[in-house]
């Protein structure tokens, strides 16, 4: 047995994190909060996450920036090796080419100290006899003439009473307003590094003997150090009060108290600065990155195989009533630390019968440990705080078995996960063994793999296995499973909490809460667990802890069961935890990496959010300034933000944002927003962030505005209204004008229509055809054939009577169109008897009461066919009307005789002669279809050597 100390986890940032060298001189945290490293490679600005580099390129003077300084206008200086000065103010860097006032700070030495004293003068100490202050406009040197007293790498301070010294590690001057007066006694400082302003105007500094206090003219020793720490090269130490200081040297950091106790970080490591940061993380700045050693509350402590560990990786942990922790080694061995004190001693287990301890569990009396492997299970009693001999569990014929895990109950029964299934052993402190051939089913064995045993506090078994979740008490089974699918998931573990309500971690959908067999509450990612994965359970004091495959969780067993996250633990608590214990004070994880322990703080309503900030605003691949107003033209709406929230425990934070207060927000992981294609209007541009366990923080914003294009203009928009009206008022004219001429047209066009109808009409009733119906009348008279000659006359007058009722119609239906056709073509065939045949024919599908056609159309073209094509030939001839429909929208009337033909006829007639009927129907067809929208067509064509066909195409009305 003997005893070791701990590790004090450190986290570290070199260059494979984003820093442009390992090789840092000087670090500085702004007013906004965040880190400024100054490099021998440039000096980059770090919010947590990203290291944002800054060189040569980006208007740095030289890459080696040796010391770093922020003024009250919040610029921060940078003192580079080559002796420029440049600074860096709303998102750029100003140096000699765009600051006119920097060519005045040329010293042609290197400036080793800033300072700004009440009056808001700039002071600068340099390598070289040399002090400048500056006013802004004006530059006073200040040399000294005393070669024992010069002002080389001179520090300054401001005390209480407003006098300015200067102190170096050779003299001591004081300000009068216009000079510097020698002052004595001397600091006997260490170097300009070893000198620390603090905000009570009090100087402390290092000498030979320790930090010593200046206050005014007055100095004392207050914290006696080491003489050997001081020869090691310090460099910038911290020092918030009297009584402790964190030191800086070639050989890593020290921390002592005010009773000279230390304690060493960084061991070995080269540092030349610490400072502490507004949430009390301390930084250390080396040749070999920076270094951060979070807040106290938040400090992780590793105990490894560099402390006495047999083993750094370590599968089980528990916890004995003499509060010592026993760990379950990868190497098949069991160590015990005792606390406080930090002692260990060693269970080892002979044969090597044990490659890893996976789980450790103590009996109801604390008298007895049993630990387990994949092909093992053993107990050791314990007497007097010491470990007795082992004992292995046997199965009666020596079979070998696969254990998952294993659960004692009050009664000290002991339930075994095998691969085959559950087992129960009644007493294994009397008789451990057991017998594969005794199995029986719903008794002492439960078949189907079985992954993990769990017995509660009231005697209950609770057991998983390839089925699914089921429970055993008083001889009954409950399979679960079978009431509830997600109870037939895989559970990882399982625990109890003081009101029976049981919990299970299963593999891949998250933590499940049971309370008399029903599901009462499903925990997943949506609610905040880091992975639904889960792999181990601990029940501590109102917590549940629970280890995901990624990170470590914690669940406040009130309200609405919030979910804790410890992101600080990320970069040591990941996926390599295997194993929970937490007390009241202390939570300890098992890990591959030793173990891993840190404060057990109560769950905190009210976490700090994170600081939010926009770094910088693109607009069209400009920097635009953040102070500015920012009036942008319609054409620039391509607007980028560039955003962070400074959190340096806290990787994983999320951001909101919105463009209009009254819009609602978008949630993005990013850190850059793009914005593009806006439209003309005045936008603020907010946003917040929030870690996995505070709430959202207070919004920042940005207001623009893109201003209209010149046609979104009052002014143009007046124009053109104005343009608009009189093009309308022109429009209007114009149109008017038009529709009165279309009118006048349509007006003109009815009237020939009408004259046209009345010619026709008299063109129906030439002369030549009421002579030949008189003449027939006369003949029938004189041959005393009364009733042929009353037949004539009847159907003549009816088709007078008819000509006049249709000639006021400018359409009439088709049914009176072949009545009236009935007629004429009746008083025909009784003048020619058998040498003039006709037929009507019309299609079935034709309602003829409601199809409408133009009046005395058709009269015309058959009286042409009957006279011209048929009487010519002395046999006669067929006369033949066919009326069909042509698609949905017409009417296709055709007439067609087997006379002498149309082209025939013509040929022999004199050129002069027209059929004056099919004139006038021509011309009114022509009339109509200026009118009407759908045109009428009538084609005439010779059916071969003889006959002819008129088609006409009317559209349907």
């Amino acid at each position: 047995m003997y005893s070791f100390g701990q590790t004090t986890f450190v986290k570290h940032f070199n260059t494979k994190d984003g820093l442009p060298s390992n090789t840092c001189y000087y670090t500085l945290q702004d007013k906004k909060g965040y880190i400024w490293v100054a490099t021998d490679a440039g000096v980059c600005r770090f919010d947590g996450k990203v290291f944002e580099t800054f060189s040569i390129d980006d208007g740095l003077p030289d890459n080696q920036i040796i010391k770093l300084h922020e003024d009250h206008q919040g610029r921060i200086w940078f003192s580079a090796l080559n002796g420029q000065l440049s600074y860096f103010y709303n998102g750029k860097i100003f140096n000699e080419k765009n600051d006119t006032a920097l060519k005045m700070l040329n010293f042609k030495s290197i400036v080793i100290s800033f300072f700004e004293d009440s009056k808001g003068n700039m002071w600068f100490g340099t390598n070289k006899n040399m002090l400048v202050k500056w006013k802004g406009k004006t530059v006073t040197k200040y040399v000294s003439g005393n070669m024992s007293s010069q002002f080389i790498t001179t520090v300054m301070y401001e005390d209480k009473t407003g006098r300015l010294w200067a102190v170096s590690a050779n003299s001591v001057h004081f300000f009068t307003g216009s000079t510097f007066i020698s002052a004595k006694p001397g600091t006997g400082m260490l170097s300009f590094k070893t000198a620390l302003n603090r905000p009570e105007k009090t100087l402390l500094y290092l000498d030979g003997s320790g930090l010593n206090l200046k206050d005014g003219s007055n100095q004392k020793l207050i914290l006696k150090i080491d003489t050997a720490l001081l020869k090691n090269n310090p460099g910038y130490f911290y020092a918030e009060n009297q009584q402790e200081i964190w030191l800086a040297n070639n050989y890593g950091v020290y921390f002592i108290d005010k009773h000279g106790h230390r304690i060493q970080y960084l061991s070995g490591v080269q540092t030349t600065q610490v400072i502490k940061d507004t949430k009390g993380n301390m930084w250390f700045t080396t040749s070999n990155g920076i270094y951060m050693l979070p807040q106290k509350s938040k400090r992780i402590y590793v105990v490894d195989q560099t402390h006495g560990l047999s083993n750094n990786g370590i599968k089980s942990l528990m916890k004995d009533r003499l509060n010592r922790l026993w760990l379950g080694m990868d190497n098949g061995t069991i160590n015990i630390l005792s606390r406080p004190g930090y002692t260990l001693s060693c269970v080892n287990l002979p044969g090597n019968k044990f490659s890893a301890i996976k789980q450790l569990a103590m009996d109801s009396a604390g008298k007895n440990v049993f630990f387990s492997s994949d092909y093992a299970l053993g107990v050791v009693g314990l007497t007097d705080k010491t470990p007795g001999k082992p004992r292995y569990l046997r199965e009666s014929n020596n079979s070998s078995y696969v254990l998952k895990n294993f659960s004692i109950s009050n009664s000290n029964q002991l339930a075994l996960a095998l691969s085959s299934g559950v087992v129960i052993l009644p007493d294994p402190l009397h008789n451990f063994s057991f017998s594969a051939a005794a199995y029986q089913q719903g008794k002492n064995y439960f078949s189907d793999r079985a992954y993990r045993v769990y017995y509660d506090k009231s005697h209950r078994l609770w057991f998983s296995n390839s089925a699914g979740f089921s429970q055993f008490s008083n001889g009954k089974t409950n399979h679960l499973h079978q009431k509830d699918g997600l109870l037939s998931k895989r559970i990882n573990d399982m625990a109890a909490l003081p009101n029976g309500t049981m919990v299970l971690a299963t593999d891949g959908y998250g933590i499940i809460f049971l309370r008399q067999g029903r599901v009462i509450r499903h925990i997943t990612t949506e609610s905040g667990l880091a992975s639904n994965i889960c792999k181990k359970l601990f029940v501590q004091q109102g917590y549940v802890w629970v280890v995901t495959n990624i990170a470590v969780n914690r669940i406040l067993l009130k309200d609405k069961y919030p979910v804790e996250s410890f992101d600080f633990t990320n970069s040591m608590l990941d996926n390599d935890v295997n194993e929970v214990y937490a007390d009241k004070d202390t939570a300890f994880f098992a890990t591959n990496h030793g173990l891993i322990y840190f404060a057990n703080s109560p769950y905190d309503r009210t976490q700090e959010v994170p600081k939010v900030l926009i770094s910088s605003v693109i607009n069209n691949k400009k920097l635009i300034d953040l102070n500015s107003s920012m009036i942008f033209a319609a054409s620039d709406n391509n607007i980028t933000f560039y955003y962070s929230a400074i959190d340096f425990q806290n990787n994983n934070i999320s951001y909101r944002y919105r463009l209009n207060p009254s819009s609602g927000w978008t949630e993005t992981k990013s850190r850059r927003l793009e914005f593009s294609s806006l439209e003309p209007d005045q936008y603020t541009f907010e946003l917040s962030a929030r870690t996995s366990n505070s709430q959202w923080s207070k919004p920042v914003s940005v207001n623009f505005v893109l201003k209209a294009h010149f046609w979104q203009s009052l002014w143009f928009m007046v124009l053109v209204l104005l343009l608009a009206s009189f093009s309308f008022y022109k429009i209007a004219v114009i149109v008017t004008r038009q529709q009165k001429d279309k009118d006048q047209q349509r007006l003109l066009l009815k009237n020939k229509i009408l004259m046209l109808e009345q010619q026709a009409l008299q063109a129906m009733m030439n002369p030549h055809f009421v002579f030949n119906v008189m003449n027939s009348i006369q003949h029938y008279i004189n041959t005393k054939n009364t009733s042929s000659a009353n037949k004539i006359l009847t159907g003549f007058a009816r088709l007078i009577r008819k000509n006049l009722d249709i000639c006021t119609k400018s359409f009439i239906s088709l049914e009176e169109e072949i009545e009236y056709l009935s007629l004429y073509l009746s008083l025909e065939k009784m003048r020619f008897g058998d040498k003039f045949n006709y037929t009507i024919s019309i299609s079935p599908d034709i309602d003829q009461d409601e199809t409408m056609i133009p009046s005395m159309i058709l009269q015309p073209y058959i009286e042409n066919a009957i006279w011209h094509g048929l009487m010519p030939k002395e046999e006669g001839g067929n006369l033949a009307i066919v009326i069909s429909h042509q698609g949905t929208d017409s009417l296709l009337i055709q007439i067609t005789d087997d006379g002498v033909g149309i082209d025939n006829s013509l040929r022999v007639k004199n050129e002069k002669h027209n059929s004056k009927g099919m004139s006038l129907t021509q011309e009114r067809v022509n009339l109509i279809n200026q009118i009407e929208a759908d045109p009428i067509q009538i084609n005439i064509r010779q059916n071969g050597n003889w006959g002819t066909t008129i088609s006409i195409l009317v559209p349907n009305r």
